[in-house]
């Protein structure tokens, strides 16, 4: 495994954790403003933390009695300064996610820029 990878799946456990206690707070913290959210006919860009904590408080109803959640992380491209990370989140009784994060370099590590919806 190399260094890049540790540190990947490390940031992703962290946002694990958030997303698993509905911390809306540190989640924002994980985002890089400015930073770009792309779903299916919908662009948000985030000039704001609060944009990116709002978005997730709002969507917390749709993981209702979600308690645990695995993930499986490949690097798809490195940079200097940023990663591209395809991320497939499991959880039980639910269909599979799959995400692209675009990360960056900043200092207090990495910061998703980019959210992408994979198919």
């Amino acid at each position: 495994m190399t260094a890049t990878q540790d540190t990947v799946d490390r940031f992703f456990e962290q946002y694990a954790a958030a997303l698993l206690a509905r911390d809306a707070t540190a989640i924002a913290g994980m985002y890089a403003v400015p930073s770009l959210i792309l779903f299916p006919g919908t662009s948000i860009p985030v000039s704001d933390s609060r944009q990116t904590e709002e978005f997730f408080a709002s969507a917390f109803s749709q993981y209702a009695g979600v308690d645990a959640m695995e993930k499986h992380t490949a690097i798809m491209g490195e940079a200097p300064g940023t990663v591209w990370a395809d991320v497939t989140w499991t959880y039980t009784n639910r269909q599979p996610e799959r995400f692209c994060y675009q990360l960056i370099d900043s200092t207090g590590g990495y910061r998703i820029a980019v959210l992408t919806l994979m198919a």
